[in-house]
C-alpha cells in the first residue's frame, strides 16, 4: 500500500503486448502512478521493453514480478483467457490488480476473482479506459440532471462497437480457446456502457451472431430486457468499418456519444487520438436543438491508472464494490448473450439485484 513515503502507486505490468506498451507510454510522467517493473516469459523481451519505456526492473517470468516486494499493484493486459488465473495469483501475492476488460470469461470466474480480492484484502478493478474519461463523468451528470436539465427516465440504450480484425490467421481474437470473438473483445464495450447507464443487469437477453471458421463469433447483435420494461440493444463486430456510438433515450431528452477510450482536442494527436463527440437534446420535440458537450481530454489508460491509484491510496472499498457489482453484471450478461447466440433462444440472468 502506498504510504507518505511512496505517494505514487508502484505498478508492475504483466506482459509486453502492444496494449501494455500503449498503457506504459501513456502513464509515463504521471505524478500518481509509477510503472516500476515489467515481466515477460522472455527476459530479453522484458528488458527491451524496460529500456524503451524507462521501466527500472525487468523479469523473465510472471511469478518473479508478483514476488517483487516493491510493487503495490499489478496491471494485467494479458489475453482474455489468462485474466482470471493471473489476477487471482497477483491478489494472493498481496498485490492490488487493475485488469483489462473483459475481466473474465464467465460469471463464475469473475466471482472467484472478487472472492480472492476480498479474502486477501486487496482491490480489484476492471479497466474500461472510457469509464474514467471526463466525458463519462459529464455524461452521467447530464444523464442524472446534476448539472442542468436531464433527459428524464432512461427508456432505452443503443450501443455499438466494431472494427475489422487484421491478421486473421494469427490474431488471438480469432481463437476461441484464448477468449476470442467479437462479443468478448468488442461487445464488452457497448455492454459496459449499457450497464453504466441502466445501473443494473437485464432480466433476459436474446442474441444473434455470425460465426467465423475458427468458431468465434465474428459479429453479434443482442437485445437486453429489463424488469421495468426498459430495453437496450448492443452490437459488435470484427468484420466491419470502425464504429463506436451510443444513444441514450429518456422520457425528456436524448444523449448521443462516441464514448472513446482515448480523446484529444484535435485531429492531429501524435498517437491518433481523436475528439470524442457527445451531444444532448434536453427536450422531447425534434425542434429542440442538440447541444454539443465538450469535455476534458486525455488518455483513458492514464485516467484509469490514476483513478486506481486514488482508490488504492484511500482504500476506497466502497468505490471498488460499486465497480465490482457492475463488473459482475457485465460478466453475467456476456455469458448469457453467448449462450443465447448459440441456442437461438432467450436466456435469463441469475444476478443479485
Amino acid at each position: 500500500m502506498p504510504s507518505l513515503h511512496h505517494p505514487s502507486l508502484r505498478l508492475g505490468v504483466l506482459g509486453c503486448a502492444n496494449i501494455a506498451k500503449q498503457f506504459v507510454r501513456d502513464v509515463l510522467g504521471s505524478a500518481h502512478v509509477t510503472v516500476a517493473a515489467v515481466a515477460s516469459r522472455d527476459l530479453a523481451k522484458a528488458q527491451d521493453f524496460g529500456r524503451a519505456f524507462g521501466v527500472d526492473r525487468a523479469y523473465g517470468s510472471y511469478e518473479a514480478l508478483l514476488a517483487d516486494p516493491q510493487l503495490d499493484a499489478i496491471y494485467i493486459p494479458l489475453p482474455n483467457h489468462l485474466h482470471a488465473t493471473w489476477a487471482i495469483r497477483a491478489l494472493e501475492a498481496g498485490k492490488h490488480v487493475l485488469c483489462e476488460k473483459p475481466l473474465a470469461l464467465s460469471q463464475a470466474q469473475a466471482q472467484a476473482m472478487f472472492a480472492a480480492a476480498r479474502q486477501h484484502q486487496r482491490l480489484l478493478l476492471e479497466a474500461y479506459p472510457y469509464w474514467f474519461q471526463p466525458q463519462t463523468r459529464d455524461l452521467l451528470e447530464r444523464l442524472h440532471g446534476t448539472t442542468g436539465p436531464g433527459i428524464g427516465s432512461v427508456r432505452s440504450v443503443h450501443a455499438s462497437f466494431g472494427f475489422t480484425v487484421g491478421n486473421k490467421e494469427t490474431n488471438i481474437r480469432m481463437k476461441p480457446e484464448m477468449g476470442g470473438g467479437a462479443l468478448l473483445d468488442a461487445g464488452s464495450y457497448p455492454l459496459s456502457f449499457i450497464r453504466l447507464v441502466m445501473g443494473c443487469a437485464p432480466q433476459q437477453v436474446l442474441a444473434h451472431a455470425s460465426w467465423a471458421d475458427t468458431g468465434v463469433d465474428i459479429s453479434m447483435m443482442g437485445t437486453l430486457f429489463y424488469a421495468d420494461g426498459r430495453r437496450a440493444h448492443m452490437s459488435c463486430a470484427m468484420d466491419a468499418a470502425n464504429h463506436r456510438r451510443a444513444t441514450v433515450v429518456g422520457t425528456q431528452g436524448t444523449i448521443e456519444t462516441e464514448y472513446l477510450n482515448h480523446t484529444s482536442t484535435s485531429h492531429t494527436h501524435p498517437w491518433g487520438y481523436l475528439p470524442s463527440q457527445m451531444r444532448m437534446r434536453a427536450g422531447m420535440a425534434n425542434t429542440v436543438p442538440f447541444e454539443n458537450i465538450a469535455s476534458a481530454t486525455g488518455s483513458g489508460f492514464r485516467f484509469a491508472a490514476e483513478a486506481f491509484a486514488t482508490v488504492v491510496c484511500n482504500n476506497d472499498v466502497a468505490a471498488i464494490e460499486r465497480a465490482a457489482r457492475a463488473s459482475m453484471d457485465i460478466a453475467a450478461t456476456l455469458e448469457a448473450l453467448a449462450k443465447s447466440a448459440r441456442s437461438g433462444q432467450p436466456v435469463g440472468l441469475d444476478v443479485d439485484t
